[in-house]
Parts: structure tokens; C-alpha cells; sequence
């Protein structure tokens, strides 16, 4: 850590790069990633966010739509992004993949951005057939590893401590080899009944995809560029978007995250110990997690969401003047604000205890 908190005692001085997936849309991946990058900013770590999202949202709630705009205009910043950082492997330029100049976030210096682009997606074809005929094509074998290392160039430019990778909901070679960068990960969801389908979808996935590196790693051995060998670590679930009543979830929501645990402990948890994927039973004892490995439950942000966007911070970091209310209504909005600035204080303490 380069910074000036002693939340935590002692960690290892090693950058680790944490993916937020879900393939099901709409459970609040780049939120989840945006608010707690800048919580660990906020703790006194270099974040590094990575959008692998061709939407670009990610790009967007840190840039702003103004500068947003601009970034992508501009002769200066226009190539500074994940599709052309990667150009060289995928254009077959003969020079190394390099760092660039990373966008800082305006109100938290410890803040950066590898911008997405919106045509990302048309490196799917040439690396999907790198990832489907390995040994086939020698010119293909740097394409996998190739994420990884524009990743690590941009971390090391800016002495990152912690990365945070946010996918498009999509089982998609492109987020395949960037799950695959990870040391760690974790999956957002909604309590209803599409976040119990996707789980167990993913609890078949992500091992197909870790057992994909370890059977291909032979072919790639002599690729410029490498993915890790270890598989990405599972740091849990975050619950998310639901109603409370009397400070806890309505009953239909109880209901779902009730079946949900049950699913992650039987189904999810098995699935992954297979193939590696799990911190030790001790590490998660350690940080408070039980059989559900369930970060934390965070409620709806209501009102605050909007603002959120409009000012381009989490909701935790909104100002009272931001929260554009008075008397009874602004209370409740501070309240609900230091509420969630505790919850994600938390999930990363969580996580970095996983990560020691």
C-alpha cells in the first residue's frame, strides 16, 4: 500500500487484479466495481479500473458525459484505451504492448481508468479461434496473454495496489482470458430468481474455463504474452437491489437470498474447490464469511443513485450539498449515505483480509 491508511496491518506489497462477473445483465457490475475501487482509493491504495465492457459504462460514470466525449475525440487520449492498447498482439504490429496515460479520477487521486471502447468486440473472432485451435496458428498464441499484459504495464506506470476489472454480461472469449487475468473475483447478483439460473450456470463455467488454462497452458509456453497460471480465487457474492423493511429484505427478497446461500454452499462451492478456485476455510473465517461467502447484502440505493451519476461519485462520497435536499429528507439520504459508506468499508476489508 502507498498511501496513508492503517486500516489494515500488514499486506503483501504485491498488486492483485479482482474481476467483477456475472453473466446475467443488470446486477450492478460497474457499480460494484466503481464503488469499491474508489473505497479502496478512499483507504489509501492505487486503484487501477479496467472497463472490459464494449457498452463502456464504467468509462462513462468516471468520465462524465462531457469528458467522456472528449476523451475519445481527442488526438492525445483518443488510442489511450483497452482495444488499442492491445492493438499490437491482435494487428500483428511488430513492437511490444506498452503503458499509457490513464485517466485520474477528479476527486480521488489514487483513482485511474483503462478506458473500455465500444469496438472491443471485434477481437472476439481472431481470439476465439486462438482459444479454440491453440496449437494451430502460431500467430495467435500472444492473443490471450495480451490483456494481462497491457493490465500490468498500466499497473506498474502507476505503482497500482489494487485492479478491478469490470465484464460484460457475455461468456465471451474476450472475458474468458480477462477472468483469467485475475488473481480473485466476485459475483454480483440480484436476489430473484434469474441470479439462482445464473449461478448455477456459472458454477459450470468458471471451472470450464480455469480447466481450459491448465490443459492449453502447453501451447502458449512460448507466447510473448502469458496468462497466469493460477486460477482466480473466489472472494464471494454481493448481494444487491433489494428492499428492506424494519432495516431488513422484504420477504420475497429473504426468501431468494435464502435459496441463494443454500445454492452457493452445495452447488457453487463444490464446483470451484475443484478446480482450485477458493481462498483456504481459514482465510474466510477469518474475515467473517460463512458457508454462503456472502460479502455483504446491499440494499437499493434509491434516491441516491442518480446523484451518483450526475456527480460522478459513489454514493458514499456525495456531499450534503450533492444530496440536493433539506431538513427530514436530507437526514435520511446522510444516513442511508454513512450506511453504505460502512457497507463498502467492510467488503473491502473483507476482501483484502481473502487477498493477504
Amino acid at each position: 500500500m502507498r498511501g496513508k491508511c492503517n486500516i489494515i496491518d500488514i499486506i503483501e506489497e504485491v498488486m492483485k487484479k479482482i474481476v467483477v462477473f456475472n453473466h446475467k445483465g443488470g446486477v450492478s457490475k460497474t457499480t460494484t466495481t466503481f464503488h469499491i475501487g474508489w473505497m479502496l482509493a478512499d483507504m489509501g491504495y492505487r486503484v487501477l479500473l479496467v472497463d472490459g465492457d464494449p457498452q463502456c459504462n464504467l468509462s462513462l460514470l468516471f468520465l462524465g458525459a462531457e469528458r467522456f466525449d472528449a476523451y475519445y475525440e481527442n488526438d492525445e487520449t483518443r488510442l489511450n484505451n483497452i482495444k488499442d492498447g492491445v492493438a499490437p498482439a491482435f494487428n500483428g504490429i511488430p513492437e511490444p504492448i506498452k503503458s499509457f496515460d490513464c485517466p485520474v479520477a477528479e476527486r480521488n487521486n489514487n483513482l485511474f481508468l483503462l478506458p473500455g471502447h465500444m469496438n472491443l468486440s471485434e477481437n472476439e473472432p481472431s481470439l476465439s479461434l486462438a482459444l479454440t485451435s491453440p496449437g494451430a496458428f502460431s500467430t495467435l498464441k500472444s492473443l490471450p496473454g495480451s490483456f494481462n499484459r497491457l493490465i500490468e504495464k498500466n499497473a506498474e506506470k502507476y505503482e497500482i495496489d489494487y485492479v478491478l476489472i469490470d465484464l460484460n454480461p457475455a461468456l465471451s472469449s474476450i472475458n474468458q482470458v480477462l477472468f483469467l487475468t485475475g488473481d480473485a473475483f466476485l459475483i454480483p447478483i440480484n436476489p430473484d430468481v434469474f441470479a439462482v439460473m445464473a449461478l448455477k450456470s456459472l458454477s459450470k463455467i468458471l471451472p470450464s474455463w480455469v480447466y481450459w488454462n491448465d490443459r492449453n497452458r502447453p501451447f502458449f509456453e512460448d507466447a510473448p504474452y502469458q496468462l497466469p497460471a493460477s486460477p482466480p480465487q473466489f472472494l464471494g457474492i454481493l448481494s444487491q437491489r433489494f428492499n428492506i423493511r424494519n432495516g431488513l429484505p422484504t420477504k420475497p427478497f429473504k426468501t431468494k437470498l435464502d435459496e441463494i446461500e443454500n445454492l452457493v454452499n452445495n452447488v457453487l462451492i463444490p464446483a470451484f474447490s475443484n478446480v482450485n478456485m477458493l481462498f483456504s476455510n481459514g482465510k474466510y473465517s477469518a474475515v467473517g464469511l460463512s458457508n454462503s461467502k456472502e460479502l455483504m447484502q446491499i440494499k437499493d440505493f434509491q434516491g441516491l443513485a442518480p446523484k451518483s451519476q450526475k456527480y460522478k461519485v459513489p454514493v458514499f462520497a456525495l456531499s450534503d450539498e450533492e444530496l440536493e435536499a433539506s431538513g427530514a429528507a436530507l437526514d435520511g439520504m446522510a444516513n442511508n449515505r454513512e450506511a453504505f459508506k460502512e457497507m463498502y468499508k467492510e467488503v473491502c476489508e473483507r476482501m483484502i483480509g481473502l487477498l493477504k
